[in-house]
């Protein structure tokens, strides 16, 4: 039998609300229709929503296309998650940055902090805007992107 190393990836926005609980949501459904091992969380840089469940537009786009983000909590990134995951994906060049100096001033290891966008062909160095101050549609649009960052991811690792 054949060892298989689970990879494991923290999506990172900022409450941990709209974004990272939409990514976190498709890559499970996506990393099980590709038959990988994929462990998966979402946090966001502060901690402002902890405990409370996505916003109810992401919820709401997200099931229209299968995905299911309703057991889901918010928490905020935890110093340990730096050294837990293999791979820490921002949604924009914000958190990108917050988390960099982060694992600097932790002195924790050197894995990838890496943008949603930079695993899509054609789509690096993209940001994944924030929906939070608009509409449904807005929430859509984002749905499309994190859709395909995470197809992209999935393909790649």
């Amino acid at each position: 039998m054949a060892f298989v190393r689970q990879v494991s990836v923290l999506f990172v926005c900022t409450g941990n609300i709209c974004r990272s609980p939409l990514a976190e949501a498709v890559a499970r459904a996506k990393a099980e229709a590709a038959s990988k091992v994929l462990q998966v969380d979402s946090a966001g840089t502060g901690d402002w929503h902890t405990g409370e469940r996505p916003d109810p537009r992401s919820i709401e786009v997200g099931a229209r296309r299968g995905y299911d983000l309703t057991s889901q909590a918010a928490r905020a990134v935890e110093d340990e998650d730096f050294h837990r995951f293999d791979h820490i994906i921002a949604m924009d060049s914000g958190h990108q940055r917050w988390l960099m100096n982060r694992r600097a001033a932790l002195r924790a290891p050197e894995r990838p902090i890496t943008r949603l966008m930079d695993w899509s062909v054609g789509m690096a160095g993209r940001d994944v805007p924030d929906p939070y101050y608009g509409e449904l549609d807005d929430f859509e649009a984002v749905l499309d992107l994190v859709e395909r960052g995470v197809e992209g991811l999935v393909a790649r690792v």
